[in-house]
């Protein structure tokens, strides 16, 4: 039986950096697969589904004819698009594997780490039990095992997935070519995003169900109402307040769902494609938890503690977890986060616990949405006052350079003297490059008048910010009383009316 400093059970964004931190310090570690290198992360989640999104948009822009220039003979191949996502994919895989590569082997890394091709489970809490891809049946101990195995996507009960008819996100390679009608069963970020996708390349015309009369449930009113609108204006279809009753399969290979509306009535719709897209599930099912003493939480997930310990009868354990099945947000930079502190924890070094507060979140829609810190719901839930300010990306010279001036950011700071920045909603081109400057003053705790000191250069998509954040003080170069419907200041208080 081998044994190893760490042994981590997955290779996604959690598996894969907590490897390499745990080279940094002279480690030895065993990382297993027992699927695509990199899990959902590359080839069957962010990577591919973003590169899918980048070549709609690019496409969605050589398409426009109001810029001065037309396109002749454009077209577009299912196919070829689906072979320069696969490749990306892969470019990053065999980046990865060099990586692991070079790590097995130099004499220079004070490290080692040995990909193992297959699939784990629990013998006892130190020892884990490996049916290896080749045949081979491996037992291997460990002083520290994290378990990074990621999640899958969401079965919707009463619908099998085909990965021809019914699909999931994982489905989306298995497609031939664009569907002629596709229905996306789910309105958060995964469906909208493949909503955008698929009718940016204008081949397939695209229904969306909307379960909460608003798509993106859990963001405020305002920002769900822009999504929705910037939705229809691509060409979906969404039906708010819809149920999918049933799905009916016909000879030929079409089918035809069943809605069912909130106000009593009922359509049907006819399709070629159904992906179900109403969010992801831990993987844990096979790794033989109780062996090890662990028991998962009603949610399916594990509870750890701040340095990422597995938590065994409230004690913090030698076997840690990392991604999506901690149940914190579903997100890479959480699991890579989570990964890397876990084995600086376990080689002893001070760090600070992980601040989940304060995460960026992008969302790949058209344009882009970036996230950080609370929204109003939020806030209004915790009784704390605010002050709401929207300011459009209309007026933003950057933007109208650019001809895309559809967005805007929305800035939240605390009602106070101090006027903190708490939350902040961005949209438009370069919204994700720009956030995480403003991640960054909301960790600080930076107030209004501290920001509002930073030059920021010209022509830029963030001078947004710098208007917006004057515009609470009464200080922007533009006025909301000139502009009513792109400069809008609201106050809120716990005694004021909640959205």
């Amino acid at each position: 039986m081998d044994h190893y400093d760490l042994l981590i059970i997955g290779s996604g964004p959690a598996g894969f950096s907590a490897a390499v931190r745990a080279v940094d310090f002279g480690m030895s570690v065993c990382l297993i697969e027992g699927d695509h290198l990199g899990g959902a992360g590359i080839m069957n989640g962010a990577l591919t589904s973003k590169t899918m999104y980048e070549l709609s948009q690019d496409y969605s822009i050589a398409a426009r004819v109001d810029r001065g220039y037309r396109a002749s003979a454009l077209s577009v191949d299912y196919n070829q698009v689906l072979k320069t996502v696969i490749t990306a994919g892969k470019e990053k895989q065999y980046q990865m594997l060099s990586q692991i590569e070079t790590f097995a082997h130099s004499e220079k890394s004070l490290g080692k780490i040995r990909l193992l091709r297959g699939y784990a489970s629990f013998e006892d809490p130190h020892t884990l039990y490996v049916e290896a891809k080749t045949g081979e049946k491996l037992r291997l101990s460990g002083k520290h095992i994290l378990i990074a195995t990621g999640s899958r996507p969401r079965e919707y009960p009463g619908l099998e997935v085909d990965g021809e008819h019914i699909i999931d996100s994982n489905g989306i390679v298995s497609l031939k070519r664009f569907p002629e009608r596709i229905m996306i069963i789910g309105s958060g970020i995964i469906g909208c995003e493949f909503s955008f996708i698929f009718s940016n390349f204008k081949q397939t015309e695209v229904h969306l169900i909307d379960r909460a009369n608003r798509v993106l449930p859990y963001e405020d009113d305002d920002v769900g109402a822009y999504v929705a609108r910037n939705l229809a204006n691509n060409g979906v279809i969404i039906h708010h307040t819809a149920q999918l009753r049933e799905i009916i399969r016909h000879p030929g290979g079409f089918m035809q769902t069943i809605l069912d509306y909130d106000d009593g009535h009922s359509k049907v719709v006819e399709i070629d494609v159904a992906l179900i897209a109403i969010g992801r599930v831990p993987n844990i099912e096979s790794l033989k938890l109780e062996n090890a003493g662990i028991k998962a939480t009603d949610k399916n997930t594990l509870t750890i503690n701040d340095c990422c310990q597995v938590l065994i009868d409230g004690i913090p354990s030698h076997i840690y977890a990392a991604g999506d099945v901690t149940g914190h947000s579903q997100l890479y930079s959480v699991a890579e986060l989570q990964g890397r502190k876990a084995v600086e924890n376990m080689a002893g070094t001070e760090t600070s616990p992980l601040d989940y507060s304060h995460m960026s979140t992008l969302m790949f829609f058209k344009p882009e949405l970036a996230a950080v810190g609370a929204n109003e719901k939020k806030l209004q839930k915790e009784g704390i006052p605010y002050i709401s300010a929207y300011y459009s990306n209309k007026l933003v010279n950057r933007n109208i350079a650019m001809r895309s001036t559809t967005g805007f950011i929305k800035i939240l700071v605390s009602n106070d003297s101090e006027h903190r920045i708490l939350g902040v909603r961005a949209s438009g081109p370069q919204a994700s490059a720009y956030i995480v400057s403003v991640a960054h003053l909301i960790n600080r705790g930076d107030s209004l008048r501290e920001v509002l000191q930073i030059f920021y250069p010209h022509p830029s998509v963030a001078e947004g910010i710098q208007e917006c954040l004057r515009a609470i003080v009464g200080r922007s170069i533009y006025k909301p009383i000139a502009f009513p419907d792109d400069i809008i200041i609201r106050e809120w208080t716990p005694e004021a009316k909640s959205l």
